[in-house]
Formats: structure tokens, C-alpha cells, sequence
């Protein structure tokens, strides 16, 4: 009796809020909280803030007394009344009862009973949501972080309890990231140290998804169902928060791990390696296939704001620059998720990593280049299968490189795309030019074709879509000529891409669909064409520019090379140029350069195989045909036509319906058809006379340009290439030319004995001289002039060089024979003096 008596004071001498606590807990823990005690408890602890400390502390002793007892039931109770106080509380009065509650939660975490761990996780959530009105600058949230990432890694034997598990490290994760990040002052979670565990573990959770197509698309909002149970989920909506709350500064931080995590194994409860790798996604080979690399990205650029997005493509940048020497399909594994951002980010802003882009993946290009050829030198004379497996592994990095380029540069404003457009011209090697950005020396020839063919590949996809408001804005002068010179190389295949780059330039109406494939068009009217008056700037650019676009349209035609791909281009460029940059004085032009086309067919001094001097033919005659029918004068379209109706019953391999197919017979020679199978000179400008045209220009051939480019351009000379007259005869014309050939008689060698005769002659020389300095084009004035130049500066120097020579010396002159230096001595009296120095 005196016993129960001392504890019944004793127990009444203990302070009131120890008394509180423990009346909630009730004899026994299958009853549950006590609900009216607990009443009490909260009602004393809004009354007397200042205790919350203590109750908080006293609740922290008795839930570590019971955790290790096993007294589990008294744990829950214990939890749910510090889930209540916290609820119940204000924010300003709960901060001297986090630090109790705090560590409740964290001897929570270390127990080993799943249980108890979600139940921690639980509460630590509730107290995420907890908004506090001001930050408390000495908590930090290490142990939580480690403990959370601990558990996104569970690998418990049972499926349910791994997945419960699972799933409250990733709520507890979210929970810190809502408690951390809003607070601008206290950027702990950013720490690189955090992030490498935070980052991978949702990976780790999100790599497990069975469908990963369900994440390439903006933030879902699944059902609250599925969020709960499905730990990929619920890891990618927290992924998705935490990139969308990054800035600036911590950008990087977020987004690094992906690539590279320098993180130490504080999982313990992982027993497997590769749970937690320390490069994740180079670690467990997700390059290739890169499936869920794709959607990864897909979900980083979806989150983060438009901003940022260039923080993003530096580091795949970085890191594919850390991997280039891996294998050719982890490359294009990292190239194409490139691809994947940059598509995203170039709707939005990209920030100053454009030319960085595009720079990076010109340098990978060479490097894939310079890797494959390699390959093939390692492995001449030995055809193996596995060099063979490289060789087309590297045509796959290639093909990525130029898809990125081409995509990323079709999804760039105007303004940028022309400053792209320029970047990738001056990368693209020309055979003896040395200022070339992109080193291509140690390559050879082939690596340098092979760089050209891809640059220019690129560079058809950046100018796809691409719309200018004038031609002189589509090509200027610094990008105009150095993508011309490719057109002067003896590959068909460059020759091709430069003439694709320019129609999707010249092209501004969508007509080059319309245009597609050679042939004689027999009503032009079908096709709709889609055309605007010739603006002053288009007609300036013809001016200072056309006789370039004339040039290189008519040397290509002179390549032996050329296929039925090759003529087709050059008729969809004939074509362009006439809707869209064509006013008379240019058709006058055009109908000059197709009769010179003509006459390479018919005179053939290049030795052209038959093939190509049918299709230059045919190609008259589908350009012609188009011609006449856009300008709609009668006369010429009946010319064109009856022409073209000779052909096809008399010589219908210069017709391209003909020429172009796969079996067709070839004419042995061209010199003895009759003048209905070529279009006239003179006959086209009679017709055109009567319209309104001025057609004095049209009895002046067509004379290309000589330019430096001919110098770049492993051809040969053009002076070997392009015959030049400067005596015009009188008639040369295609009707004249065609009946040059005169007998030899009597008289005529008495009328060429005759004076006067000679003397007609040279006036009607200078008379055609005079008429075509008066007719002709500047520009074919100079051209012919500085060839004469040229020509007679050639011919001096090797004059000179014959005449001039050092005088002779006794102690002889050096001859160099086989490699050896030897010397002959002059005697003295051998040598001649002149007459002033002798005496």
C-alpha cells in the first residue's frame, strides 16, 4: 500500500505534458491512439507553444524505447500523434518540434522492417507539405537524401515488398525536393553530392517501365491509381518536378548524373553491382540500343524550362565528345539523342550553343571519316567481314551527324538558318584552297570527297523549306561562289547536291514537285505553276550573277560522267531560273545558253560519248519546249513544237522520253542529220522579233566566264575546256555551222588570190567585231578579253623564258642529271664579249 502510494505521487509530481503523452497510449497498442487524451495534448500544445520541444523530445524517447523493444503497435501510435501535432500547429511555433520529429523519422529509416520504413517516409511527407514562413538555414537533409535513394534501390525477395518499398523512397525523395528547392537561400539539394543520388536512383526506377513509349511526350497526368502503384511512374513525375524547379545555376547539376555519377556505393541494401553504377547510362550500355536514352532526354527537355535547354545540349555535347573514341553505335546512340534535344530546343530558345552544335558535329564527322578510312587502310588486301561491320557502322555515325545538322538547321529562324548556311559552306574543302577551317590534309583525296558529299548533304537539309524574301538574300555573294566550285569537279555526285542546294534556294513557290523528271511537257498550263512578277533585287542579282549561273549550268553539261539524274537537275534549273528569275533581257539569255548547249552536242570538241550528246540534245529540247510555253509566243512554240515532232519520227534518241530509257540505240554520229532536227538560230529569232523581244544579242554565241574557281577544281583548264574566237565569223550560228564545209575548186582558190576579196573579208572581220562590242554582254567582253590576256601573257613568258638567260660564268653552270648536280666550265676564250668590253 505505501508502494503504490509513493508512485501515485510520484506520478502526479511528473509535468503535465508527460502526463499528456502518456495517456494517449492506451494499455493496449491494438486500441489504438486515445483519441480524447489526444485532444488534450494538441489543445496544451497550440496553447503553450514553448513545450513543443519537450513533447516533442519526451515522443522521441518513448518511440526509440519501443522501435527497439519491437513494441511496434506503440510506434504507430506514436507517429500518428506526432502526425497530428504537426498538422494542428502553426508554422512559426513548429520549428522548435522538427528536430524531434526529425529524428523520429530517421530511426524510423534505419529499421530494418519495411514497415516502419514507409511509415517513416509517410510522416516525412506530411511534413514536406508543411509550408514554413521561414527557412531554418542550420537543417540540412543528408541522411534523408541517402536513406530515400537507399530504398529507390530495394532489392527485398518479396516483389510486393520491393515495390512498397520502392515506392516510398521515391515519395521521400519528392518530399525533399519540396521542402528544399523552393527556398532560393538554402540550395543544399543542388549540391553535386546530392544529385548523384537523387538522379540515378529515379532512373534506376524509371529504366523499369515496360512501356517506354508513354514518356516521350510533354508531363502525363496519370490516374492517382496507377501513380501510387507503379514506381516508374511515380519516379518520372518526380524527375519531371525536379527538373522543372532547376535554374540557372543548378542546371547542370541536375542533368551531369544522367551522363557521369561520382558516387560511392551508400546503397547497402542493394546486394547486386550493377544496381548502382557509376555512369549510368554508359554503365548499363543504354546507348545502344538507346531506346530509353531517347525517352530519358525526351523527358529532360519536355521539363525543364525553354531557357535552359541549351544547358542540356552542352553536356550530350561534352559527353560525346568524352566518347569518341567508343564504338561506331554508341556514337550514333549519343547523335541521336542529340537529335532528339535539339529538335525540342530549337522550337524554343537555344541560346548561344548554335554555332557550338554545329561545330561539335563537324569535328565527329571528320573524326568518323578519318575512323573509317583507317579501317579500310588497316585492312587492304584483307576483305574481312568484321572491317566491313566498322566500315557501315561508321556510314550509320555519318548518316546521324548529317540527319542532326540537316534537322537542327531546318528548325532555325531565317536569320539564323542563313548564318548556318554559311558556316557549312566554309567547312567544305576545295581542292587546292589551304584556308579551309576543316582539316582534311591527312585524309587524301577520298576522305575529302567524302567530307564534301556529306557537308553538302547537310547543307540540302539545312536549306529544305527555306524561304528568302529575294534571291540575293538566298545567295550572296560569299556563299554563292564557294558552292558553285563543287559543280566544276569531275564527280557527278557533288554536282548533283549543288544543284539540289540551289533549287531548294531558287525554288520560293513549291514548283521544283511540278518539275521533277525530264520530259517534253506537251501543255505546261496542267502543271499550275506558281509564280510573282520579278522584283528589282531578283533582276539586279541576274545582272552582276546570271553568266555564273549560265557557266555552271553549261560546263556541267560538258561532263562525261553525267547520268540521267544529272540532266534531269539540269532541266529543273533551267526551269527555276525561268519562273523565277526570268525577265526578257534573261530569256534572251537562256535561248542563248540552250543553242551553245546545242552546239556541244553537234560540234562535240570535248569527244563526249554519244549518251551524253543525246541527252544535252534531249535536254534542249524538254528546256525549249518549257521556254516557249511559259513566254507564249506562237511563233517560237511552233518552231519548238515542229522541231520536236521531226524528232520523234526521224531521230527520237534527242528526245528524252527516248534517250533516257534503258535499251535505246544510239546514232553513230550526228554530223550527217538534216537542220529540221536542231533548233535555228535564226528561225527562233524571227519568231521571238515579232513579239517585242529584243533579239540582237541572239546571233552572239554564248561565251562562259573564266573564273579562279577552274584553278580549285581538279579539271582542266578551262582555256583547254571553252574555245574562244575573238575574230567572229560572220553566221555562226547553228544553221551556218551545219553547211561549213565548201569543195575546192578553181574558183575558189582564184577568189582567194584575189585582193579584194581578202579586203571584203577583213571589213566584214571588223564589222562583226565592232557589232558585237556594241550587242554582246560586259560580261562576255571581259571574259573574252582576259582570256586573250591571259593567253598572250603565257605566251611572253615562255618567250622571255627562252631569250633570257644568265651569261655564261668559267666556273661553269650547273646541269642536274638523274638526281646529280654537275658542271660544265666554259673556257675563256670560248666565251663572247661584247664589243665595249673587249680592248
Amino acid at each position: 500500500m505505501g508502494r503504490k502510494g509513493v508512485c501515485c505521487c510520484c506520478a502526479a509530481l511528473r509535468p503535465r505534458y508527460k502526463r499528456l503523452v502518456d495517456n494517449i497510449f492506451p494499455e493496449d497498442p491494438k486500441d489504438g491512439l486515445v483519441k480524447a487524451d489526444m485532444e488534450k495534448l494538441t489543445f496544451y500544445a497550440v496553447s503553450a507553444p514553448e513545450k513543443l520541444d519537450r513533447i516533442g523530445a519526451y515522443l522521441a524517447e518513448r518511440l526509440s524505447r519501443d522501435v527497439i523493444r519491437h513494441r511496434y503497435g506503440y510506434v504507430l501510435i506514436a507517429m500518428e500523434a506526432l502526425d497530428q501535432l504537426l498538422m494542428a500547429c502553426h508554422s512559426q511555433s513548429i520549428k522548435p518540434f522538427v528536430e524531434s520529429f526529425l529524428h523520429m523519422v530517421a530511426k524510423l529509416l534505419e529499421s530494418g522492417e519495411p514497415k516502419l520504413q514507409v511509415l517513416g517516409t509517410n510522416s516525412f511527407v506530411k511534413f514536406a507539405n508543411i509550408e514554413e514562413d521561414t527557412p531554418s538555414y542550420h537543417r540540412r537533409y543528408d541522411f534523408f537524401v541517402s536513406r530515400f535513394s537507399a530504398m529507390c534501390h530495394s532489392c527485398d525477395h518479396d516483389p510486393e515488398t520491393q515495390t512498397e518499398i520502392r515506392i516510398a523512397g521515391i515519395r521521400g525523395i519528392q518530399g525533399v525536393v519540396r521542402k528544399t528547392v523552393n527556398d532560393e537561400l538554402r540550395a543544399t539539394i543542388w549540391e553535386p553530392q546530392h544529385m548523384d543520388k537523387i538522379v540515378p536512383s529515379l532512373l534506376f526506377n524509371m529504366q523499369k517501365i515496360d512501356d517506354i513509349d508513354s514518356r516521350v511526350g510533354p508531363p502525363s497526368s496519370p490516374t492517382g491509381g496507377e501513380k501510387e502503384e507503379n514506381p516508374a511512374v511515380l519516379a518520372e513525375n518526380c524527375f519531371r518536378e525536379l527538373l522543372g524547379r532547376a535554374t540557372y545555376g543548378n542546371m547542370n547539376n541536375a542533368v551531369r548524373p544522367v551522363f557521369a555519377i561520382k558516387c560511392t556505393c551508400v546503397f547497402g541494401m542493394c546486394t547486386r553491382k550493377a544496381a548502382i553504377p557509376n555512369r549510368h547510362l554508359d554503365h548499363h550500355r543504354l546507348w545502344d540500343p538507346n531506346e530509353f536514352a531517347v525517352s530519358c532526354f525526351k523527358i529532360i527537355m519536355y521539363s525543364i524550362q525553354a531557357q535552359y535547354s541549351h544547358h542540356v545540349i552542352q553536356e550530350i555535347l561534352g559527353h560525346l565528345d568524352v566518347r569518341k573514341r567508343d564504338s561506331p553505335r554508341v556514337r550514333a546512340g549519343i547523335i541521336q539523342v542529340l537529335l532528339e534535344a535539339v529538335a525540342i530546343a530549337a522550337k524554343g530558345s537555344i541560346g548561344p550553343t548554335v554555332l557550338e552544335v554545329f561545330n561539335t558535329l563537324l569535328k565527329h564527322l571528320r573524326i568518323s571519316v578519318d575512323f573509317e578510312l583507317g579501317d579500310r587502310r588497316s585492312s587492304a588486301g584483307s576483305a574481312t567481314f568484321s572491317t566491313s561491320s566498322k566500315e557501315s557502322d561508321e556510314r550509320i555515325v555519318q548518316n546521324a551527324i548529317i540527319q542532326t545538322i540537316g534537322f537542327f538547321g531546318s528548325n532555325l529562324p531565317d536569320y539564323q538558318r542563313s548564318e548556318i548556311m554559311m558556316f557549312i559552306m566554309g567547312k567544305v574543302p576545295v581542292f587546292g584552297a589551304t584556308s579551309q577551317s576543316l582539316d582534311t590534309s591527312h585524309l587524301g583525296d577520298l576522305g575529302t570527297r567524302r567530307i564534301q558529299i556529306m557537308l553538302l548533304r547537310s547543307l540540302l537539309m539545312v536549306t529544305s523549306g527555306y524561304k528568302a524574301t529575294t534571291i540575293t538574300n538566298a545567295l550572296p555573294p560569299p556563299f554563292l561562289d564557294p558552292l558553285l566550285s563543287p559543280s566544276l569537279m569531275e564527280d557527278s555526285e557533288l554536282r548533283q547536291l549543288v544543284l539540289e542546294i540551289l533549287h531548294n534556294l531558287i525554288d520560293r513557290h513549291d514548283n521544283r514537285a511540278k518539275l521533277r523528271g525530264i520530259r517534253i511537257i506537251p501543255d505546261v498550263s496542267d502543271l499550275k505553276i506558281k509564280r510573282d512578277k520579278i522584283s528589282r533585287q531578283d533582276v539586279s542579282f541576274m545582272k552582276k550573277h546570271g553568266q555564273q549561273l549560265y557557266r555552271h549550268i553549261y560546263l556541267g553539261c560538258k561532263e562525261e560522267d553525267n547520268v540521267q539524274k544529272n540532266f534531269e537537275l539540269l532541266f529543273t534549273s533551267l526551269a527555276l531560273t525561268t519562273i523565277e528569275l526570268a525577265n526578257e533581257e534573261v530569256v534572251i539569255d537562256l535561248i542563248r545558253l540552250a543553242i551553245a548547249l546545242q552546239d556541244i552536242a553537234i560540234i562535240n570538241e570535248d569527244n563526249l560519248p554519244m549518251f551524253n550528246r543525246c541527252g544535252v540534245m534531249a535536254l534542249v529540247a524538254a528546256y525549249l519546249n518549257f521556254l516557249s510555253q511559259m513566254i507564249a509566243v506562237p511563233a517560237f512554240c511552233q518552231h519548238v513544237s515542229k522541231v520536236i515532232e521531226t524528232r520523234s519520227l526521224e531521230a527520237s534518241y534527242f528526245l528524252p522520253e527516248t534517250i533516257f530509257k534503258d535499251k535505246c540505240n544510239l546514232p553513230k554520229s550526228l554530223e550527217k542529220h538534216e537542220k529540221d532536227l536542231f533548233f535555228l538560230t535564226n528561225k527562233i529569232a524571227e519568231s521571238l522579233g515579232g513579239s517585242g523581244y529584243s533579239v540582237e544579242r541572239l546571233s552572239v554565241p554564248y561565251v562562259p566566264q573564266v573564273t579562279d574557281e577552274d584553278r580549285l577544281s581538279r579539271r582542266k583548264s578551262i582555256v583547254d575546256t571553252v574555245s574562244i574566237q575573238v575574230d567572229i565569223l560572220p553566221g555562226n550560228n547553228t544553221e551556218d555551222k551545219i553547211d561549213n564545209t565548201e569543195e575546192i575548186t578553181f574558183e575558189a582558190l582564184k577568189k582567194a588570190i584575189d585582193n579584194n576579196g581578202l579586203e571584203e573579208q577583213e571589213k566584214e572581220k571588223r564589222r562583226l567585231v565592232i557589232e558585237k562590242f556594241q550587242k554582246a554582254p560586259f560580261e562576255e567582253i571581259a571574259a573574252q578579253c582576259e582570256t586573250k590576256a591571259n593567253l598572250l601573257h603565257d605566251r611572253l613568258a615562255q618567250i622571255l623564258e627562252l631569250t633570257i638567260r644568265p651569261p655564261p660564268s668559267p666556273s661553269g653552270t650547273m646541269t642536274i642529271t638523274a638526281g646529280h648536280a654537275h658542271y660544265q666550265s666554259v673556257p675563256v676564250y670560248e666565251m663572247k664579249f661584247p664589243d665595249l668590253c673587249v680592248y
